[in-house]
């Protein structure tokens, strides 16, 4: 039987090739083009921000001055939003993962419920900020408190890292669960002693990475109400505060034209803490993806 005709590839290779080309050219415009902007951005900011980034700027509150105006309120909140944020989403979504992949029925409605946390994945993160206005702020009275503004984010992120642990702990190969019952374990000392060592490389890089998103977000504190201007720092997770883009973004509405290169500096910074955390993302991957 002659499965392949000679002649029609022969005859449709040259058109075959020309779109392979033209395909490849315009893939390397799009890459090259989003490069191109980004070169921009950056160099941008740097210029503009890189001459305000001194040790006053991180030890100054926020002036209405700009040579006075400094970084310390705005810096402090976003890691005291992340104390919260962190422990909250990483214990909800590491134990909906595991639930929803070991434990739960292969049934209709767990399908159901991995679909709605897929969707919710994608939801606009103000949708998010109205939910958090609606239950921490206004029914439980939290106010326009660390907490309140910690657990609307853990809600923003808790998809993300759901998604990504049960993607980790789906991958790890059947036979290492199966030689573990052999030996004797129970379901959980499976889970804990083979299942979860296996599956943290990804968990972990999904979640900072989350967690990342979590940083720089601003629309969910907008609509909570996080203010964009103090000169106090909080003392508990109940106090008011502000954020590293909350602060950018009143700077940037500011007329005067030497906010726009505070604000510039403020992103500079809020960008190395984004590479600092994709980066611990990226070396956990590697340190741990080789170890099954």
């Amino acid at each position: 039987m002659k499965l392949i005709d000679k002649t029609i590839v022969a005859k449709k290779m040259p058109i075959r090739l020309v779109r392979n080309t033209i395909l490849k050219g315009l893939f390397f415009l799009a890459t090259t083009f989003g490069l191109l902007v980004l070169g921009i951005l950056l160099y941008r900011i740097f210029t503009q921000g890189i001459g305000y980034l001194d040790w006053d700027f991180f030890q100054n509150f926020a002036s209405r001055r700009p040579e006075e105006a400094g970084i310390k309120a705005a810096l402090i909140g976003s890691i005291w939003l992340m104390l919260v944020v962190a422990p909250v989403a990483l214990l909800l979504g590491l134990g909906t993962a595991i639930y929803l992949e070991e434990y739960a029925k292969k049934n209709w409605f767990t399908s159901f419920i991995k679909l709605n946390i897929s969707n919710l994945a994608g939801v606009p993160s103000i949708i998010f900020g109205l939910l958090g206005l609606t239950i921490f702020v206004r029914a439980l009275a939290l106010e326009r408190s660390v907490l309140a503004a910690g657990l609307t984010m853990s809600l923003l992120v808790l998809p993300v890292i759901i998604v990504a642990a049960q993607e980790a702990i789906r991958s790890v190969p059947r036979e290492l669960r199966e030689a573990s019952y052999g030996m004797g374990a129970t379901k959980w000392q499976t889970i804990v002693r083979v299942v979860l060592p296996a599956a943290i490389p990804g968990i972990l890089t999904g979640s900072i990475l989350a967690l990342s998103r979590a940083v720089g977000e601003t629309a969910p504190l907008v609509v909570v109400g996080i203010p964009m201007f103090i000169a106090f720092l909080p003392k508990t997770v109940f106090d008011t505060f502000t954020v590293l883009p909350m602060q950018i973004y009143n700077w940037t509405s500011r007329p005067q034209e030497e906010f726009q290169s505070v604000a510039a500096a403020g992103i500079l910074v809020l960008l190395f803490l984004l590479i600092f955390m994709n980066s611990i993302a990226v070396f956990i991957r590697n340190k741990f993806q080789k170890r099954y």
